[in-house]
Order: structure tokens, then sequence, then C-alpha cells
């Protein structure tokens, strides 16, 4: 199994996601199947990350179920959360600025 940093949990094999087993400060480097990724914002407790990049309208797929659909590429150790997925289970909005 490829390389991961100690503060990143792969629920499940077939997981296109990491969750965060411990807030991760904006800056800190942690490592993804062999590859090093620096952490553009804070993440806390339980957020999920991308285990690889995930093309705009793919399913975002946690503990092996279908958790939603990537509304915009999602680059390799980069924030998922509403910002960047359709959830499956509530309805998204999408502000658009004036």
């Amino acid at each position: 199994m490829p390389k991961l940093s100690k503060a990143l949990i792969r629920l499940a094999e077939p997981d296109n996601v990491l969750v965060v087993s411990s807030s991760l400060e904006a800056g800190t480097i942690v490592e993804i199947g062999g590859e090093t990724v620096q952490l553009a914002r804070q993440l806390s407790l339980g957020h999920k990350l991308a285990a690889r990049p995930i093309k705009k309208g793919e399913t975002i797929v946690k503990y092996n179920f279908p958790i939603g659909v990537a509304i915009e590429d999602i680059p390799l150790g980069a924030h998922v959360h509403v910002h960047n997925v359709r959830s499956n289970y509530t309805q998204s909005y999408v502000i658009e600025e004036a």
C-alpha cells in the first residue's frame, strides 16, 4: 500500500478521499501515495482531502460509499468539502456574486 502521513486515514481501499485524524495547519506537508503535498488551508479533525486528483463530475467515495459528485477538478491533497462537491445527502447551493 502506498505511503500515507499518519494524520490521514483511508477508510476503505476504493476511497478517493482521505480523512484527517487530527487538525492540520495550513502549510503542513503530508505524504500521499509517495508524493508530498503542502496543505493550502487548515483542516480540522474529520475533514476530507483528495487521495488522488479527482475530475469534475467524478463520484466522491468515502468508506466505499458514494457521498457526492465533484463540481470542479480537485487536485491531489486538496480539501474536499461543500465548495467543490455536490452532496448526495443534502441539497447544495452555489451563491453567485453580483
